[in-house]
């Protein structure tokens, strides 16, 4: 039986025995009712899994004995012996006016593995509020549940122009509407590189963000035929670059 995973900010590996936080104690010990000498799965987020034994069976301050401990580079899956390369894609995507919208692609998106998440602030982009706290907890709570060990960098809110001239991925791509325009067909990428894609709010990049974008050696790619809500040009942008 796959042993539940929860998360901790910070994991030594000379560490043999560790407090959990108040919220994960609970979780496990009055939500889950789990005794002393009961395993759990423990991850930082940053590659560390951590099998560990309860000792102590605090309902607010659960004491855990590191049993053994391994490091999966962010390079590689976890589970198939990390004999294969997975190219780190990020996803820098425009704000929405619908808030649980927005959550659900932090969620699905953790889920497919992307590796950075930057919020944009667009020409068009209709909210600005950002509750980071919250927006981290869904990650967490996705990466949990897909039993990931590496937790996505979720970024502060950045403005387009800004953050476009930043990327450093060897590929860039940003997803625009307009069929008057030559884009490429993202699912005909070939290359396994690394790889930054942008995708815009409601209304869709403005022409002036176009051509910053083209300047910063951007390509212009297409997700398909219909046009898409923007959390689910995210999500279809971040399965394809996963999977290629």
């Amino acid at each position: 039986m796959q042993l539940p995973f929860f998360y901790i900010k910070e994991y030594n590996a000379s560490q043999r025995e560790l407090q959990l936080d108040e919220d994960t104690s609970r979780h496990i010990i009055q939500v889950l009712r789990m005794k002393k000498g009961r395993n759990i799965n423990l991850t930082d987020g940053k590659g560390n899994l951590v099998e560990a034994e309860i000792i102590d069976d605090h309902k607010k301050h659960c004491e855990v004995r590191v049993i053994n401990s391994q490091f999966t580079p962010a390079h590689r899956r976890l589970g198939d012996g990390g004999t294969h390369d997975s190219r780190q894609v990020a996803i820098a995507i425009s704000l929405l006016k619908n808030t649980s919208r927005f959550e659900w692609f932090l969620e699905k998106a953790t889920e497919i593995g992307v590796s950075e998440i930057i919020p944009l602030i667009c020409e068009r982009t209709e909210k600005e509020k950002f509750r980071f706290e919250r927006m981290q907890g869904i990650c967490i709570s996705a990466m949990l549940q897909s039993q990931q060990v590496w937790l996505p960098v979720l970024h502060e809110p950045a403005e387009f122009m800004e953050s476009v001239s930043q990327v450093k991925t060897p590929q860039k791509f940003i997803a625009y509407c307009d069929v008057t325009i030559e884009r490429t067909k993202l699912s005909t990428v070939k290359s396994i590189q690394d790889a930054t894609i942008f995708i815009g709010p409601e209304g869709d990049f403005t022409n002036q963000e176009i051509d910053v974008a083209l300047r910063n050696d951007f390509t212009i790619i297409e997700l398909g035929q219909t046009r898409l809500r923007t959390e689910t040009a995210g999500i279809i942008a971040a399965a394809i670059l996963k999977l290629l």
